[in-house]
Formats: structure tokens, sequence, C-alpha cells
């Protein structure tokens, strides 16, 4: 369906020519905006700071959890640990201590694995495939994978629950920006993983409505020969992605989307230049939650936005209020300190409401909604 948004352009009062750039004076800028950035939106010019809050009372409230105290994962993904959730999406942190000895098999949707830490090696129904760090993985529905490793690999796992994972239309920019389709890698058959084919028993857990079962064959089932067509993992790493630049506007996150997939995207937040100009903004604006709730998971660097924010956190931002830089990073709104940011996050941005888990509720900074008043809670 067509959308046919309501326009009116207008400007009333003191208010900049140009988002994000020279705001007038004492003002702080927030942005009201419908579907992620791409519908309308207008910009409001406060004396204040929109989230200069004294607290909040209620279930809403920003919210953040700290997964490097989750622990105690079970030997298969599906003992992975819940964190966020709705009808379309799951995100679960996983650590694999060993190599898998079982096969794992999603019929719920397609996975995206995010390698947060460790190295290893892939083997699935296509083939082998190295992965490291910061490699994004996406496995698609009903692949039959497991994962070796001589050390633990910690994992995000993104679950399109009922749907599959595309690349986001770049528009005038081409499909070469941001990062070409040619750097996508896909698993090859080759000796190491012929090696891996026997006649032993195998166990294939396979995830169905939530609900695990197992397939038990007399031979290894990832025992293909060869294969053609165009539906297989692919895997891109962080370090091929090239940030849109802009020296004179502050981009949206909507900028940065890597993957969409039904009724949410992933984006990735990786190094790059400040603004130059000196009237545009150097910091992530304040705006509204509107129509998507917006999940960071912090992967490594310093986090420009954030304070008292380390690797392995996760942020939550729900629908129902105004958010943007901590105090500090507004400090260095017009006037940053170094060339560049130094951070790679992944975000997750959803169309429809999230629940957090129970296991991560019992790893969640309470004082996180009070980090935005530079006199509360640190």
């Amino acid at each position: 369906m067509s959308r046919n948004w309501i326009s009116f352009p207008r400007s009333e009062g003191k208010a900049s020519r140009q988002a994000h750039c020279d705001l007038p004076d004492g003002s702080y800028e927030r942005e009201l905006g419908r579907e992620g950035f791409f519908g309308p939106a207008t910009h409001m010019y406060h004396r204040h700071r929109p989230t200069d809050w004294l607290r909040f009372e209620g279930e809403l409230k920003p919210r953040a959890f700290d997964t490097s105290h989750l622990g105690e994962f079970g030997p298969t993904p599906w003992d992975a640990c819940g964190l966020l959730q709705n009808a379309h999406m799951k995100m679960r942190i996983w650590e694999m201590q060993s190599s898998m000895e079982q096969l794992a098999r999603n019929a719920d949707g397609d996975d995206l694995l995010f390698i947060h830490r460790g190295a290893g090696r892939l083997f699935c129904d296509y083939g082998h495939l190295e992965i490291k760090e910061g490699d994004y993985i996406v496995i698609p529905r009903s692949t039959m994978w497991r994962l070796e490793s001589s050390e633990p690999v910690r994992i995000l796992m993104i679950e399109a629950s009922g749907g599959g994972y595309m690349l986001p239309d770049k528009g005038m920019l081409g499909p070469h920006a941001i990062f070409d389709p040619a750097v996508l890698d896909t698993p090859v058959i080759d000796d190491r993983f012929l090696a891996q084919q026997d006649e032993s028993e195998w166990e294939v857990r396979v995830k169905k409505n939530g609900h695990v079962s197992k397939i038990v064959y007399p031979f290894n089932p990832l025992d293909a020969i060869g294969w053609k067509g165009d539906l297989a993992p692919v895997r891109v790493n962080w370090r091929d992605i090239r940030p849109l630049l802009s020296d004179r506007y502050h981009l949206p996150p909507s900028a940065h989307t890597t993957f969409v997939a039904n009724r949410f995207v992933v984006c990735t937040f990786a190094p790059r230049p400040f603004e130059t100009d000196p009237g545009a903004l150097k910091v992530p604006f304040f705006h509204n939650n509107d129509d998507y709730d917006e999940v960071i998971f912090y992967h490594q660097g310093e986090f420009f936005s954030r304070d008292n924010i380390h690797p392995g956190m996760i942020s939550w931002h729900p629908v129902g209020f105004t958010h943007g830089p901590h105090p500090k990073a507004l400090q260095n709104a017009f006037d940053q300190k170094s060339r560049g940011t130094d951070e790679v996050a992944v975000m997750i941005d959803t169309r429809d409401s999230l629940e957090a888990d129970e296991r991560a509720e019992g790893v969640e900074w309470e004082g996180y909604a009070k980090s935005w008043n530079a006199g509360g809670e640190q």
C-alpha cells in the first residue's frame, strides 16, 4: 500500500534552515520523524536538553544489559541466552566452548551470526567457511550447520523469524556503495569439507516453533559433492564495510544499514571520520522513537555517544521517548578532539515492540535511565 503522507513543510520561530547544522544559539535540536528517518519529520529547537528528565515511572524507559556477565551456555546454538524478541526477530547471545558435536538447523527463520569474539570454521550443507571476529554470517532457513574451534567463540545471534535477510536498496548510491556484493564470501567444497564427511552416526537438532527435535543419521548429512544456485550462506566482515561519509551533515543511522529483514533492519556502525564543517553536528542528534524500537550491541572501541558503555553491552530504547547523546558526548557536539570515531557496533531497529528475556534482565544496568542526567546515577 502506497503512503500519501500529509505534507506541509513550514518553519516557525527560530529554526535552522538545514537539519543537524547551524543550530540557533543556545538551542538543542530534536527530530520527530516517522518510518525510521524515511518518513515526514520536524525538527524542534529547545532551550533545554530533551533528555534532562528527573526520573521514569512505569514500564517505559531506556534500558541496558551487560552480556559479558552471561555464562553457562550449552553445546548448541539452541542453548543460547535470549536477550530481546518479538514475533519477527529474536536476539540471543551464545558462547561455544568447544567444537559442536551435533548439527543445528533452524526451521523458524534465517539466522544472522555476528562473531563477537573468537575464530573457527563453519561446516554446512554448502561446504566450509573460515570465520573470525567481526564476521556477519547469514545462514538461510533450514540450513544444516556446525562450528569447529579450538577456543571459545562468542556469537550474537539475530533470527529473522519466519523471514529472510536481504541487502538494502542503496538507491542513487548504486549497488557497490557501503560494500560491494562481490566481497560476500560463500562456503566452498574443499579438502577440509570432504575430509569431515564420514559414515558414523550424526545428530541434527532442529528448532521449529521454538521447540528442538532430533534427527539421527547413520552418516554425516553434510555429504554434498557440489552445488549451484543463488541461495547459500554468505559472510561479510565489518572491516569490509565502507561507511557513507558527509563532511557537512551528520547522517542518520539508516545510512549504515547492512541487512534488511521483515519488519526490522540491521545496521553497522564502523569507524569513520567526523564531520569537518564547523556548523555540523558531530554526535547523534536527539530524536524520538516514533515507529521503531532501537537496539545497539557494542562490539569494540570507544563509543563516542555513550558514557560507561563497554564491549558486550546492549542498549534498548523502546518507542515512546526522546533519546540522544549522553551529556559528556554532547560537550563535543561541534568540536571533536579526535579525527574520527573508533567504535564498532551492531544496531537492530524493529518495527514491532520488543520484550526482554528473563536472563537478560538478570544482567541489566539499573541506572541506565539516569545516565543522561549530568548529576544522575552513573
